[in-house]
């Protein structure tokens, strides 16, 4: 709607002198009903400079608009200045810009060269891929495809906690506990298994964190036997990693984690040291953050080892070097919220004025039953097995309405993996989820499976109209939009002509699910539409116009899906 909004600005900006274009857009919106119009500016803001009343400033422009032949009539309720739009015209136009635009109809070249690092995902090594990462892994990757869809030079990084004590407890654990074939065959739920038992022990034998320590400096020291043991442990756990990745359709520019920068940290400590930010504690390093009301940023330990501060910061001068981002967005759940603004504040103390592109998305937490997962105590729902039975649930579902489907696999897969993903990217990321197998696995309603059938849906009437001898749709030269100017299709062209302005709000907010919930819009109103007007009648005007409006609703499906991270199968 942004075109209609800056065609409506304008005319209101030229009828009424001291009214600015660009003011008046911001100020427009879209009523909650077409019966109260297609665009609405309220007046009250305007009635102190304008010195009259709301209702007066909407007859005045009610009654001096000047004419277009977007503009069908104008209407002044109640301080309110109501636009109807001419429903012939907005139907070719909409249909027209989706039928030049295809799957870029959204796009925009607003980034072009400026390059966005988004960090997401970052799992642990030796840690099984839970239910609690999927977050971050979809919120990321959305917002990953927005940009890019946007313009932007995107760089994924998946910075995988691939360092830290954890190794040291892992290694510990091992060496008491673990045997080379089992690790073998029980892979990284072994590894769990054993990292587990090393906390459930040192409950009752606190010695076993001074090992776990030992074993860890050992590492960053070099020690042959700490890294082959670490190799391994990451080995084995990239290799689920990327299966549960190629599940989701999740791909990374950078798999660099926290490893990468441990030859990169002694520059760190250096610079902080020259520049006076390094205070000495009992030993310890650290920044100090009094005068901003946060605690200390702790850069080096008693025993020297660096800690997540040392390695972000480290992390972040590496990346702006390398590729020189406009902005750095990090995607993990607000707890830490205090953890960022330390570092960020770290960072601008350095010097560094593009502190303020560094920008922390949070997201909140997912709990089970309200109890938070903790890999330590083993309270985990595996994310492979959630997708597994969101599969194969799909896959019943399948067999039970539709037996003769010929992918059967394919679209179960594409359909059990996108209902766990818009289950996700459906919640404003800021809230706090309680994992339910229910709820997720529900495929009722404003779901997944609920817009890709909606597209599946919409496929088979192109389909049949094609069988049945008329070939593709028509071209929207070839039709006479005003056939499209009854309620229900002139709802799903509002739905279809607001998604550009929806994937910019979602990437301005960094918010998908301002997408998700817009495909749920789309798919509703095209439900509707599909069940009050007859699509495949016999008029051939009547018939042609309503295909050309089908295949829109599905180029514009198709792109949301996508950006999303969702697949868009033909048949369901």
């Amino acid at each position: 709607m942004r075109e209609y909004k800056q065609t409506v600005a304008a005319l209101v900006a030229s009828a009424m002198e001291g009214l600015d274009a660009a003011a008046i857009e911001s100020m427009l919106e879209v009523p909650p009903n077409a019966e109260m119009g297609d665009l609405s500016l309220p007046c009250f803001k305007l009635s102190k400079a304008l010195r009259q009343s709301p209702q007066q400033i909407a007859e005045r422009l009610a009654s001096s608009l000047p004419q277009h032949p977007s503009i069908a009539e104008t209407k002044a309720v109640s301080g309110y200045f109501n636009v109807f739009l001419d429903k012939r015209s907005f139907a070719a136009d909409v249909l027209r810009a989706v039928e030049r635009d295809g799957e870029r109809f959204g796009a925009s070249e607003l980034g072009k060269g400026k390059t966005i690092v988004i960090d997401f995902s970052s799992p642990n090594i030796a840690k099984p891929f839970h239910v609690g990462h999927l977050r971050s892994t979809v919120i990321g990757n959305a917002l990953y495809r927005i940009h890019r869809f946007l313009g932007f030079d995107c760089v994924g990084i998946n910075h995988l906690g691939d360092w830290g004590t954890q190794f040291g407890k892992l290694i510990t654990a091992y060496k008491l506990w673990g045997d080379e074939r089992q690790v073998e065959e029980g892979e990284i739920e072994e590894l769990m298994r054993l990292y587990v038992k090393f906390h459930d022990e040192a409950e009752a034998r606190p010695e076993l964190e001074d090992d776990a320590r030992a074993w860890f400096v050992k590492l960053e020291q070099g020690d042959e036997e700490s890294l082959r043991l670490w190799r391994w442990f990451k080995e084995i756990s990239y290799k689920e990693f990327n299966r549960i990745y190629g599940l989701l359709g999740v791909t990374f520019d950078s798999d660099a984690g926290e490893s990468f920068y441990n030859d990169k940290m002694g520059a760190v400590v250096d610079e902080l040291k020259e520049k006076g930010l390094l205070e000495e504690d009992q030993g310890a390093y650290l920044v100090r953050l009094d005068e901003y009301n946060m605690a200390p940023a702790l850069i080096l330990k008693k025993d020297g080892g660096t800690l997540y501060h040392t390695r972000d910061i480290a992390a972040a001068l590496y990346r702006k070097k390398t590729y020189d981002f406009d902005k750095a967005i990090y995607v993990t759940d607000y707890a830490q919220n205090l953890h960022f603004a330390q570092w960020f504040k770290v960072i601008e103390l350095m010097g560094y004025d593009w502190a303020k592109r560094l920008v922390h998305v949070a997201f909140g937490r997912v709990s089970l039953e309200g109890v938070r997962f903790a890999t330590r105590k083993g309270n985990v729902v595996l994310l492979e097995d959630l997708l597994r039975q969101s599969i194969d649930k799909t896959r019943e579902i399948i067999d039970s309405k539709n037996p003769s489907l010929e992918n059967k696999d394919e679209v179960a897969l594409q359909v059990g993996v996108g209902a766990v993903i818009f289950n996700d990217l459906s919640n404003n990321r800021i809230k706090d989820i309680s994992f339910s197998w229910k709820d997720v696995l529900n495929f009722e309603g404003e779901s997944g499976p609920y817009v890709q059938y909606t597209y599946a849906r919409a496929r088979s009437v192109l389909r049949k109209a094609e069988a049945a001898g008329g070939g593709p749709a028509p071209s929207v030269a070839e039709i006479d939009a005003a056939l499209l100017a009854n309620a229900e299709a002139q709802q799903v062209l509002k739905e279809l002509a607001a998604f550009p302005d929806k994937v910019m709000q979602a990437m301005e907010k960094l918010e998908p699910s301002v997408v998700s919930r817009h495909l749920i819009d789309i798919a509703q109103s095209f439900n509707r539409f599909y069940h009050e007007c007859p699509i495949l009648v016999d008029d051939p005007g009547l018939r042609a116009a309503r295909l050309a409006l089908v295949r829109s609703m599905c180029t514009v499906l198709r792109t949301g899906m996508s950006l999303i991270g969702m697949q868009s199968p033909e048949r369901i």
